[in-house]
């Protein structure tokens, strides 16, 4: 713990015992303070003389806050007056509330006033027009404290309800988007112990006092609380401020002390005692910390951060103490740019040097080169010599990858956006948890205990397992889970080498989880696990397989890299990785299929087919084996005869973004894909912008899988029920492609098993809803006119019933509506079928 700072300043008498508040202006030219008389006093930076007075100025200010031009101060009698820093003279009256003024704050561009009362209700007041005025009401008590965010985009409201409220002012309108409760206490408005919410400079974290006497850091995008100042203070803290670039925090207690805390680590740096301190600024650029007391008293404390930490000071912008900083994590295959023609990109080669009758001898010397000029006017031999012939040698040239340094800087601008590896079925940490697994079988969750996590593991069907719990000094960063076991895997740590870890949820033995590490210098890219085979690709390219029990069974080093995922089924094993470059600067997205059983691969470096801009979301096998990805655009694809080599085409079932519950316009939701099973698409509803689902447990969704085939029309007549006749054959084309590719996937899958009677009359089925589909598309052509006749009979020769059944109930369907050229034509297609003449080329 840091010592007691000994010094001591002596303090001004600013105003009459009362409480005192301060402000600096945004360029640290001025200190105004206000208290309890009617006097506002204005202080120059670096200037030991008497401040400037402003007499005509309300009685027992509450609140004061400061630009550049003018600065606001709020009374008890509920007036917010305006005054020039100019001419150093009332402006204006701002807003006038019933109650007294509480707390006063100013966006950063200066044109809105953020005035809290005792009243209900927030005042935001527009500086330039007073008449304008928005109103925040969802406060159900009166408010304390106010804070604007660096941007100006949103504004803390700390509450007398234990409540801090972040409201968005990005629209017209202001907007509530999330309520942190249990972070601060309740506390009246008129007393000292502060419940203030600040903004961390860089905006994405805010810190606030609890109850328990500690600063809370809380995440500005999701809530949820970070690292902690804890162990400081032993009274109530009354006042706290983060230094301009955010790398330090001031507070001050009722217990008479002011710590200096270090953000990054959050350990004290030093305490001051001075008591009855209630409010604290830093002074923009300088080393200095103003701050005001209870008795009325000023406190300018220059080099308030001693010499062994002003360093600190002096850094740039410094991040929010985040337990898992989204800015600070990189990705399983993050590497070392090669720059081309450089196998270092710190190694500078020297420039090479001209002939005798180059360019630079004609035009001169370069002036950059001026310093190393060397003239070889006296035939020493250090300048370019000749060989035996009178011929210039080529010494004076550099190595053969060597560049023209003068170009390097063309060479090094440039480099491939490559697809960076992910965990299917996991998401990033938010706050201190985050899911390693999401799927059909049940989840896996960790939470970082700082030392170490714990690792819970919860089914959906308890029947048949049972949910464990964990404690994890691994730190497993990766999951997979099915009906037969779980696998983790953990990244190299203090100097041990990453781990494969795997444990069955059923065992005749007394133990029969394992362990093996990876060899020293491979972290884990991605894992994955079937009912055969357990899969780990690495940072060195290699993809490991192993048997369910850890024997090793096969490794190789992928074609496609740097690695990008994973997935498997039964014996089949998907890999992923980094293609060519393509046209838009991106790697190109590159998947093999092999099956280790048989030691064949079915595609190999076939492309993955994204949009331009689209990035992978994730990617599995569904519940007949198909495999399956899905993408940042809202798009669910499946891969199509992927058991023929060369023959496999990405298809796409799904479209979320095309949903009818969306169709209103009035949603704003997104889906996180967790598996394909029984017809349908499992995700869960991702609201309010949120990309990863978090904490309590998520709900699962299921939707039809609807393929894209054409945008609906609006119906002719607005009050009718009836759908337009456009819109019912599209769902009927719609229904014909996705039943002709759910047959052709189960087809694929009998052809490559030993099919049971139960898949065969499946199989059968699904081809009677291929043809049940063309029936119901052709009953709509000819109810439509006889001018449809030639698409009706070629929706007939599409049918794949030989039988001839439904070739005659399309035959009914043309004499029910008096088609009768159609209905010769569709009799003269049923002979030639019964007598084996129709067929292909």
């Amino acid at each position: 713990m840091a010592p007691i700072t000994q010094q001591r300043l002596r303090g001004r008498p600013a105003h009459p015992s009362g409480p005192t508040f301060l402000t600096y202006t945004p360029n640290g030219r001025k200190l105004i303070t206000a208290g309890s008389n009617n006097v506002v006093r204005v202080y120059t930076t670096g200037f030991d003389g008497e401040p400037t007075n402003i007499d005509d100025c309300q009685e027992n200010n509450t609140a004061i806050a400061t630009t550049n031009d003018f600065f606001i101060a709020g009374s008890e009698d509920g007036t917010v007056c305006m005054y020039s820093l100019e001419s150093n003279s009332f402006d204006k009256i701002l807003t006038r509330c019933t109650l007294p003024i509480r707390d006063i704050a100013i966006s950063p561009d200066g044109n809105w006033a953020a005035v809290a009362s005792d009243e209900l209700t927030v005042k935001l007041v527009d500086t330039r027009d007073n008449l304008r005025v928005l109103c925040l009401r969802e406060q159900p008590k009166p408010t304390k404290h106010l804070s604007f965010h660096p941007s100006g985009s949103y504004l803390a409201v700390s509450c007398t309800d234990g409540i801090v409220y972040i409201y968005s002012l990005s629209t017209e309108e202001p907007e509530l988007v999330r309520k942190v409760d249990g972070l601060i206490r309740s506390l009246e408005a008129d007393v000292e112990t502060t419940s203030r919410a600040i903004w961390h400079p860089d905006g994405r974290a805010f810190g606030a006092p609890t109850a328990t006497r500690d600063i809370q850091v809380v995440s500005r995008s999701d809530g949820e609380r970070q690292r902690a100042f804890a162990g400081g203070h032993m009274g109530d803290i009354t006042a706290l401020a983060w230094s301009p670039n955010g790398a330090l925090l001031a507070t001050a207690g009722s217990d008479r002390k002011i710590i200096l805390w270090e953000t990054k680590t959050q350990k004290i740096l030093a305490r001051y005692d001075y008591p009855n301190v209630i409010n604290v600024a830093w002074h923009s650029h300088e080393n200095i910390l103003s701050f005001t007391t209870s008795d009325g008293e000023l406190y300018i404390h220059t080099n308030f951060v001693s010499s062994e930490f002003t360093s600190l000071l002096e850094k740039t912008l410094q991040p929010a103490p985040f337990i898992h900083d989204p800015l600070a994590e990189t990705s399983g295959n993050a590497r070392k740019a090669v720059i081309n023609g450089s196998k270092d990109p710190l190694e500078v080669r020297g420039k090479r040097r001209g002939t005798p009758d180059s360019l630079d001898d004609i035009l001169g010397p370069d002036p950059d080169d001026e310093d190393n000029f060397v003239s070889d006017d006296d035939g020493a031999g250090y300048a370019d010599g000749v060989n035996g012939y009178g011929k210039r040698s080529n010494d004076h040239l550099d190595a053969i990858d060597g560049f023209d340094t003068k170009r390097r800087s063309t060479y090094n601008a440039w480099q491939p956006r490559l697809h960076q590896s992910f965990q299917p079925g996991s998401t990033p940490w938010r706050g201190n948890r985050r899911y390693l697994c999401l799927n059909l079988t049940g989840f896996v969750w960790t939470v970082d205990q700082d030392t170490h996590h714990t690792v819970t593991v919860e089914f959906y069907d308890r029947e048949f397992h049972r949910d464990f719990h964990f404690t994890d000094p691994y730190l497993y960063d990766k999951a997979c889970l099915n009906e037969n076991g779980t696998l983790f895997s953990c990244p190299p740590a203090n100097g041990n080498p990453a781990m494969v870890f795997y444990r069955p949820h059923e065992t005749w033995t007394s133990r029969a989880d394992w362990r093996t590490q990876l060899p020293v210098g491979e972290d884990v890219t991605s894992i994955s696990l079937s009912d055969s085979y357990i899969i780990v690709t690495t940072s060195a390219n290699y993809v490991r397989i192993y048997t369910l029990y850890g024997t090793p069974f096969r490794v190789y080093r992928q074609k496609s890299s740097p690695t990008v995922t994973c997935a498997s089924w039964r014996d089949y094993v998907l890999t992923m990785g980094n293609g060519p470059v393509g046209g838009d600067g991106s790697t190109k997205l590159l998947y093999t299929i092999e099956n280790i059983k048989r030691d064949e691969v079915c595609q190999s470096e076939d492309t993955v087919a994204l949009t331009e801009g689209a990035q992978l979301t994730s990617v599995f096998f569904s519940d007949n084996g198909d495999p399956c990805i899905y993408d940042s655009t809202g798009v669910l694809l499946v891969l199509q005869h992927w058991r023929t080599s060369g023959q496999a085409r990405w298809v796409p079932m799904l479209d979320t973004k095309l949903l009818d519950r969306l169709a209103s316009g009035r949603k704003e939701e997104s889906y996180w894909p967790v598996a394909v099973a029984q017809h349908k698409f499992h995700c869960i509803i991702l609201k309010g912008g949120d990309k990863y689902p978090y904490f309590p447990k998520p709900l699962l969704t299921e939707f039809d899988f609807k393929i894209p085939i054409s945008s609906s029309l609006p119906s002719p007549d607005p009050s009718s029920s009836d759908p337009a006749p456009a819109n019912e054959a599209h769902k009927l084309e719609e229904t014909y492609i996705r039943t002709s590719l759910q047959h052709s996937l189960l087809e694929d899958l009998l052809a490559a098993t030993t099919a049971t009677r139960a898949q065969q009359a499946e199989l059968a089925r699904r081809e009677v809803e291929v043809d049940k589909a063309l029936l119901q598309l052709l009953n709509v052509e000819c109810r439509e006119g006889e001018e449809r006749g030639m698409k009706a009979l070629e929706i007939v020769g599409l049918m794949r019933d030989r039988s001839g059944r439904m070739v005659e109930a399309a035959g009914k369907v043309a004499g029910r509506y008096g088609r009768g050229v159609l209905g010769e034509k569709i009799a003269e297609m049923a002979e030639r079928r019964l007598l084996g003449e129709e067929g292909g080329e």
